[in-house]
Order: C-alpha cells, then structure tokens, then sequence
C-alpha cells in the first residue's frame, strides 16, 4: 500500500494514562486511572482533546466549553494495552518504537546493595545519602539540608528500574553531576541491568527546594532493532525532541533537542513543523509526570491537560496534507492515589491528519508496538519485529 503520508509526529504525553490494565493488580495499581480520575475532580476544559475523541476512550466528565468545528481536523481513536512487563518511561517509548521486553528491568525497592553504593562513592569522591526507594520531592526536602551542609549526593529509587541522584547546583556543579551520572551507568546499568541513571538537580533554600530543568536520562540503549534505527539507515530526519534522546540512549536519532518545560516543548515541535519537509518529529512532554503525577498535584495535572489542550488547537490547523499526528502516553501516574509512581494503565490513542479516515474506532491495541509498526509502514522501512499496522484502517 502507498501511504499518502509524509511526515509523522508522535507527541507522547507522559504518564497520562486512562484506566488500570488487566494485570494493574500485581503492580500495586488496581483502580489507577489517571485521566478519569483527575476529570472527576476537577472540571477539564479540554475541548480540543474532546474533539479529537478523547471522551471516547475515557470519562472526561460535563465538557466545560464546546469544541470548535472551524478546520476540524480527522482523527481516529482508540486506547493501546503494554504487553513488556513495567511501568516506565524506557519501557514503554522502546514499545511504543518497536522493542516488546520479556522482562522486565530488575527494581531496588529497598535500595542498592552496600558494595554499590561504596563503589559509586569511591569513584565520585562524595559520600551518599538516602539510598532507598522515594518520592524525589520529598527526597530533596528531607536531606537537602544534610547534603548541603556535607556535599555528600542524595540516591534514591522508585518502583521503576532508575538510579537517581539528586544534587544542589550550588554544591555540586550540574556537569560534575552528569559525570556522576556517567559513573553510576557504568556500575548500575553496564553491570547490573538497571535501566536508567538519572540525574535530578535542584536549587533553592530549605522548605523551597525545586528541581531545575536540567534532568537528564542516561538510559540502556534499546535491546533491539527500533523504528528510530530503520527511519535513520533510511536517509530520513528523526527529530528528538525532550527526554526521547535519553530513553534511546542517542540511537536512531539525527537530531535531539532538550527540553526546559512541556511549553518549550511544544514550541519546538511547531518549529520543527514548519522546517521539517519530510521525516518523523518525535517528542515527550514531561511535565505530566515530573511536576504533577509524583507530586500527587491533582489540579496542576488537570491545570497541564487545558493548557496542552491550548497549544494543540494552535498545532492542528499547522498539520499539512502529508502529515500523521499521533498523541499517546508511555503509562500512568494517577495523582489522586496515595502512590507517587507510575501505574500500569492503557494509554489514549489519538490519530490525526488531514488524510485519516475520521471517527474511526481503532479499539484496544494489543501493544503499544502498532505505533511503530504503522509508522514503518507509512515510511516504507520493512516491517518490525512487534505490532500490527493500522494504516488502511486509517486512510481516508
């Protein structure tokens, strides 16, 4: 089939996630549903994500404000199941480009072993605080002070496979944390398996620490063959735009762009789109996640959604004939749990462009593969090993 696209741009909006997967009860998220839950708390004026057929896949409650009608755009909608074992961020874009785990990542739920943590130590010349499982913010404010005071780096974990150091950029330099950070991959993630490393500045003064935006993710590089590597052997742009660099380990990309914020992000997918002729533009909006799902912020979440919601409805009219717009999720993190994790729950599947045959239903997804096994096949690079193209049920 000739596909009558030409560029594809996948925005996943990370941890928005709309419902409990059959299996949420072994990872301790029965009843998580992040989007439904947030909508039944705090109205959600989100018409432009309403007229793409968000509330098709998930209670969005009363509409607050009716969806425009001028340029509408197609779309079709679904939800997609994860079928890698996890709940996090590495897992779910590797199978959202291809890569289906059979294991999952090992997970430090009391911390990393003594012999670890004196290595690391050695070789950074800074003692360690922590070193167990934490919500990050409150990490910060419980041992900010000490780490201040003593220089030592705070390391904690979560239910996900990461190792996380978190440091004051006035005690400790960000580059001398990165490197740190290169430090602990070697020792974590080359020897262990872990699947990130990440790096978790913060500024201000005790009770007003705030995490900056220079995150940064060294991940595991993918364990097989990803749509990024077929896009980029074929001579194609694959433009990285956020944490997708990191969660990729740099591979398969042509060109990544750090993000400071979800609005800085959004700005450089619409640039993107204005320079980019052919080829995929690929970006994740962290902010869902880092600022409002492990903060349990129930109205920040929700205040996130509408202003999202704001810059889609500028992005849509830009979409040009060739153009696929897919907008997904990576997992949950439902903020009105008492968990500050992510969770194991369906993700939306939002497929737009002026070619999509709308209203579609494209039901539940096995996997959240079918991204990029339709991307591949829109963009002529052979099959993956994982997933099931819906492209001619999407064609107008």
């Amino acid at each position: 089939m000739a596909a009558p696209f030409t560029r594809g741009i996948v925005i996943v909006l990370d941890s928005v996630g709309i419902g409990e997967l059959p299996d949420a009860r072994a990872y301790g998220d029965e009843g998580s549903n992040t989007v439904g839950h947030i909508a039944s708390r705090v109205p959600l004026n989100v018409p432009t994500l309403r007229a793409l057929g968000l509330d098709r896949v998930v209670s969005l409650g009363p509409p607050q404000a009716a969806p425009s009608t001028r340029d509408a755009i197609p779309c079709a909608v679904g939800r997609m199941a994860e079928v890698s074992p996890g709940k996090d961020s590495v897992t779910g874009h590797w199978e959202l480009m291809g890569v289906v785990l059979d294991r999952a990542f090992p997970v430090f739920p009391n911390g990393f072993a003594a012999d670890v943590i004196r290595e690391f130590s050695r070789r950074t010349g800074r003692g360690v605080l922590g070193n167990k499982a934490a919500s990050g913010t409150q990490i910060i404010d419980e041992l900010g002070s000490e780490h201040m005071r003593t220089g030592a780096l705070i390391v904690y974990t979560s239910a996900d496979s990461v190792f996380q150091i978190a440091a004051h950029e006035e005690i400790v330099p960000v580059p001398e944390l990165y490197h740190a950070c290169e430090i602990a991959y070697a020792i974590v993630v080359e020897e262990l398996g872990v699947g990130r490393v990440i790096a978790r500045p913060f500024s201000g003064r005790l009770g007003h620490f705030t995490r900056t935006s220079n995150r940064r993710d060294y991940a595991l590089p993918p364990i097989g063959e990803t749509l990024l590597d077929r896009i980029k052997a074929a001579s194609l742009p694959v433009v990285a735009i956020g944490k997708i660099q990191d969660l990729f380990a740099g591979r398969g990309i042509t060109c990544a762009i750090h993000t400071a914020s979800d609005a800085d992000g959004m700005d450089h997918v619409e640039r993107q789109m204005q320079e980019l002729d052919r080829g995929f533009i690929f970006a994740n909006l962290v902010d869902f996640d880092t600022l409002f799902g492990h903060r349990n912020d129930v109205e920040g979440y929700a205040a996130n959604l509408e202003r999202f919601d704001v810059r889609l409805a500028t992005v849509l009219p830009q979409l040009r004939h060739g153009d696929l717009l897919m907008l997904t999720a990576d997992h949950g993190n439902d903020p009105t749990t008492a968990s500050t994790d992510h969770a194991r729950e369906y993700v939306p599947l939002l497929v737009a462009g002026r070619q999509v045959r709308g209203g579609v239903d494209l039901g539940t997804r096995a996997t959240f593969a079918d991204v990029g096994q339709t991307l591949a096949e829109i963009f002529g690079v052979g099959r993956l090993t994982n997933g099931t193209s819906f492209l001619a049920e999407i064609i107008a």
